[in-house]
């Protein structure tokens, strides 16, 4: 349950030797307690896509305990066998890779039905509970996962408090996904519920992209480096770029897309924890809330470029028809469960000032979009041009030294800076010196959610969201969702054809500032 890394591999029935051996000589885990980890919306998308492949994966890395079990709850009438059958249809690829393995971890799994607004399901719940506790020897402690519609967080939060089963603090937590609320006054509604359930220290609003390896990267780079922190300011970076992009369209999504939009789906939550992690100051010690302290308030010193016209400082774009004469794509509007007259955007661009002392001054440009030309998410860290040019540069045009942080795909770092170009004259080019994970530690990095979960479970909330930075980032944004709800004329929608990077209105924002956007 302590935070604190236990720096040695376990070597008890709880964890055994990892095959790679070269995990064995990099990764030092921590050691999660016996527990059983239930899972609200057992039978939904999430569940078998995302969190059971995820435990799956701690379960062959031998990082969970031997008395570890899994409950997964749903109101379908399923049985243990029933849910035990549905985990292995969805992850056949997986399992065939280790059959054996797999045959150990699903005698971990269970499956009770429950309605969250049921009374007497709780009850059956609470029974269900210390029959695994004594079957598992799970000692009680228990991590309770809402992987629900987000209007059952409030209810779900209430009904596990007044069946008793988030009263101890030291063994019991929630973990929530996001959105955490649709507003500045709906999150600040919702935290206030949830608390009065349960203590700050016991909630955990989970964000994928925070279990990525390089977003953690951005701290060690920063703070372990002397060569970066002294120039992680206005006074060397001129500009920073976070983008998330996606190569897909809503698929599927399109009953939550149309409610949400880019700028609830990823704007207020992933891409406004990337830039908190990026502009923060350097915490007092590597402490959990001393980091999130610092988080926080970087986005309560954040605004909008133009709080008073903030239309002149977004763009909204939606994707359009696209593809190839073979591989044709339709636009957002004609996929199914869209409005053919959907205002919702499915591209966000827009330019953000922290207003501290590192970083004033320094525009940070913000973007996210579906159906673009290629799925990337990443950090682009431009530092000012030096003060004289002493070469002729190959390209004609001298460049600027950047600093680029992959975080999606191929996890990794690029640094890109002038040498000299071959031959007897004294021009310059740019070069790239590439960083990436898989390649220097031998082994791909681990999924977002296996990171968090194993975190979850170990109580540790270094990588999740404190409630004042929830709210915090919805206040950031409350000026443009005020003007998409009221006066959506101001914030006009701009289709860009699929497969591009984006409306042309998003390119000009830039350009004001005789700037481009980092096209890979």
């Amino acid at each position: 349950m302590s935070w604190s890394y236990k720096n040695h591999l376990r070597t008890s029935s709880m964890s055994k030797a990892i095959t790679n051996p070269l995990r064995i000589g990099l990764r030092q885990e921590r050691v999660i307690s016996p527990q059983c980890l239930v899972i609200f919306g057992a039978s939904g998308d999430l569940t078998h896509r995302k969190l059971v492949p995820a435990l799956f994966e701690l379960f062959k890395q031998r990082r969970l305990p031997s008395e570890f079990a899994i409950l997964g709850c749903a109101r379908r009438p399923w049985s243990d066998e029933d849910f035990r059958q549905k985990m292995q249809n969805s992850l056949k690829e997986v399992i065939q890779e280790d059959p054996t393995t797999w045959e150990h971890f699903v005698q971990c799994l269970f499956y009770e039905p429950v309605d969250l607004q049921k009374q007497e399901d709780l009850v059956s719940l609470s029974k269900r509970l210390e029959e695994i506790d004594k079957i598992r020897a799970t000692h009680n402690n228990r991590t309770f996962y809402l992987s629900v519609s987000p209007k059952f967080y409030a209810g779900g939060c209430k009904a596990l408090s007044n069946a008793g089963l988030l009263k101890d603090p030291k063994r019991s937590r929630v973990v929530i996904e996001k959105p955490f609320g649709r507003d500045f006054r709906s999150a600040q509604n919702l935290n206030q519920i949830v608390q009065n359930c349960a203590k700050e220290s016991q909630i955990f609003r989970i964000d994928h992209y925070l279990g990525k390896e390089t977003v953690q990267n951005i701290l060690v780079l920063r703070f372990a480096n002397t060569i970066f922190e002294p120039i992680w300011n206005r006074n060397f970076i001129s500009s920073v770029q976070i983008t998330a992009a996606e190569t897909v369209g809503v698929e599927d999504r399109a009953g939550y897309y149309e409610s949400s939009g880019a700028l609830r789906d990823m704007v207020q939550n992933h891409l406004t924890q990337m830039l908190a992690i990026t502009a923060m100051e350097p915490p007092g010690h590597f402490d959990p809330e001393a980091i999130r302290n610092e988080k926080a308030k970087v986005l309560k010193s954040s605004r909008l470029a133009n709080e008073i016209e903030p239309w002149k400082c977004c763009i909204r774009g939606q994707y359009a028809g696209g593809g190839s004469q073979s591989h044709p794509l339709i636009g957002y509007r004609e996929e199914p469960g869209v409005s053919p007259n959907s205002s919702t955007e499915t591209y966000v661009a827009m330019k953000v000032f922290i207003e501290n002392w590192r970083w004033q001054g320094v525009p940070f440009y913000i973007r996210t979009g579906k159906r673009l030309a290629k799925r990337l998410s990443e950090v682009v860290l431009t530092f000012r041009e030096a003060p004289v040019h002493l070469f002729d540069t190959a390209g004609g045009t001298p460049t600027s030294n950047q600093l680029i942080l992959r975080i999606q795909p191929n996890e990794g770092a690029i640094f890109k800076f002038e040498v000299k170009s071959p031959g007897s004259g004294m021009k310059s080019r740019p070069v790239e010196m590439n960083f990436s994970y898989d390649q220097s530690f031998g082994e791909p990095s681990d999924e977002g959610y296996v990171r968090l979960l194993a975190d979850a479970m170990l109580g540790d909330p270094t990588l999740f969201t404190r409630s004042d930075e929830v709210e915090a980032a919805w206040k950031l944004y409350t000026p443009l969702l005020q003007i998409i709800e009221n006066n959506p004329r101001d914030l006009p929608i701009y289709p860009y054809e699929s497969r591009t990077w984006g409306p042309e209105a998003a390119d000009a924002l830039l350009a004001k500032d005789h700037l481009l956007w980092r096209r890979p």
